[in-house]
């Protein structure tokens, strides 16, 4: 465990994504996409930026971590647990893993969010 409580291990969901090696390049090819940018990338960042902004209100608040460390951690979590994936796919990742750590998201609702995107995918 981290100094700030966390486990900083991966966790199973986020293990089976690793696992299964379905980044952007293979998929799009795979399915004739000629776009070298995922399509889910938009909605990364945007969530990113939302995050940053309410870290940056809570940390100034509440004593909380701020952007900073955020980025730091999943810097830190691309660089080493998910160092295999290819970006952006590790930048994904990593913050799934940071919002499960930080109990944003548990690892039951990440799987079915999963599923969901799955069977969308695969209708």
């Amino acid at each position: 465990m981290t100094e700030d409580g966390r486990t900083g291990s991966s966790h199973g969901p986020l293990e089976e994504i690793v696992d299964r090696n379905q980044v952007w390049h293979r998929m799009a090819a795979k399915y004739g996409v000629e776009n070298p940018v995922p399509p889910w990338k938009t909605s990364l960042d945007g969530l990113c930026d939302a995050l940053d902004r309410v870290a940056d209100a809570t940390a100034v608040n509440a004593g909380t971590p701020g952007v900073v460390e955020r980025r730091d951690e999943e810097d830190r979590l691309s660089a080493t647990i998910y160092a295999d994936l290819p970006y952006p796919e590790n930048q994904l990742v990593a913050l799934a893993h940071t919002l499960l750590d930080r109990g944003v998201i548990d690892e039951s609702e990440l799987r079915t969010r999963m599923a969901a995107v799955r069977a969308r995918l695969e209708s």
